[in-house]
């Protein structure tokens, strides 16, 4: 069967890439046209689009790029009539998605959108176009469930596919010495540093990281810590080399396909909101999450955004797991106290660890990816 595939941001590419391994388990002579990154990439398939030419967050930085973002969707709708595939899967990314799942209906494909849009926590109103023009919802976390329910919208629930991605990564399977060794890093305590994915997000959140570290650098009882960058994919060393200094090189590095290694082996991490923050629970590793928006775009959010989080981590649990600071409390100040706390506060820090436990619990076993493509499979086979 032919799958045309929507991935439009990493964590996208990253799940992407887990259900195209599991689509190709069950139909080994599939045939995959997708949208993705280098993730998808490196599975197979053929890459229309990098989600890098397009990845933007944000009402009104959608708005300002919004000739762009609708030349995407009049490429892709003519790419996906030409191409004529057995079914479209959209995974999250609603704004260009939605529009991709209304125009693939009514022309007559199936559609399945893997990793639902975020109707839950704002713009409920999506609900009727997921009804309308989406064949099969395919859910990722367990809050999911009852509200999915209410809304009378079929759905598939298989677990969590990162756990799977977590579990069987490289980092989760080798020793600090390996990671030291190949970055030629020194043996020093490590705290993690993940400015997002987004040019946007790196760009308000690194004068806030840089600052934190120079502040506990400067503390005689942190002096021989390291900081570590955990670079995006799809960035390049120019989008945070504007906030390094000749100071500041000599104890914050930059690692790029490192992630999961800087995570894994940092005794604290400090992370942008997403899907790292998740990540970063599955590693057991403490941290404190940091958002900065652009302001217009927050006044917005907070109007029609109708959370307690902003963390997977947290709503899994519905509780405060870990904090949060956003727009004005994402400060170094903050940062520094809350980083603090997690390296010297033992009770505390075991407390956020039991709490990463049942956030992990909560999420299922192992086997996500593969479970929802035999799910897909056993649905386009039965529509046949």
């Amino acid at each position: 069967m032919k799958y045309y595939i929507i991935a439009g941001e990493a964590s996208g590419d990253l799940h992407g890439s887990n259900l195209m391994k599991g689509i190709y388990a069950e139909d080994p002579h599939a045939d995959i046209r997708f949208w993705g990154g280098d993730l998808m990439k490196s599975v197979g398939g053929e890459l229309v689009r990098h989600y890098k030419e397009g990845a933007i967050i944000g009402f009104v930085e959608v708005f300002v790029k919004a000739r762009m973002l609708l030349g995407n969707v009049s490429f892709c709708k003519k790419d996906i009539k030409e191409w004529n595939p057995d079914v479209v899967i959209l995974i999250d990314y609603p704004g260009f998605n939605f529009k991709i799942a209304e125009f693939a209906h009514k022309a007559g494909f199936k559609v399945f959108y893997y990793i639902a849009p975020k109707v839950w926590a704002s713009r409920e109103g999506r609900i009727k176009k997921l009804k309308a023009y989406v064949d099969k919802l395919f859910i990722v976390f367990p809050f999911e469930i009852p509200y999915f329910t209410r809304k009378g919208i079929p759905f598939v629930y298989k677990g969590n596919p990162l756990i799977d991605a977590v579990d069987g990564s490289r980092a989760m399977n080798e020793t600090r010495d390996d990671f030291l060794k190949r970055n030629s890093l020194e043996d020093k305590p490590i705290i993690a540093m993940l400015a997002g994915s987004r040019k946007g997000e790196i760009n308000t959140m690194m004068p806030v990281l840089t600052e934190f570290a120079a502040k506990m650098k400067s503390m005689p009882q942190y002096a021989g810590y390291q900081f570590i960058i955990g670079g995006a994919p799809a960035r390049t060393r120019s989008d945070y080399e504007p906030w390094l200094t000749e100071e500041n090189r000599k104890y914050i590095h930059i690692l790029f396909g490192e992630t999961h290694s800087v995570i894994r082996h940092a005794e604290a991490a400090v992370v942008n909101s997403g899907t790292a923050s998740l990540e970063t629970v599955l590693f057991n590793t403490p941290q404190v999450v940091g958002y900065i928006g652009n302001p217009l775009t927050y006044q917005i959010a907070k109007r029609i955004v109708k959370l307690k989080y902003i963390s997977l981590g947290n709503l899994i649990i519905d509780r405060g797991a870990f904090k949060e600071f956003i727009q004005d409390d994402c400060n170094p100040d903050m940062i520094l106290k809350e980083v603090r706390s997690l390296l010297e506060d033992q009770d505390y820090r075991s407390e956020m660890l039991s709490d990463y436990a049942d956030i992990r619990n909560a999420l299922g076993g192992s086997g996500a990816s593969a479970a929802v493509a035999k799910a897909m499979l056993d649905e386009l086979r039965t529509k046949d």
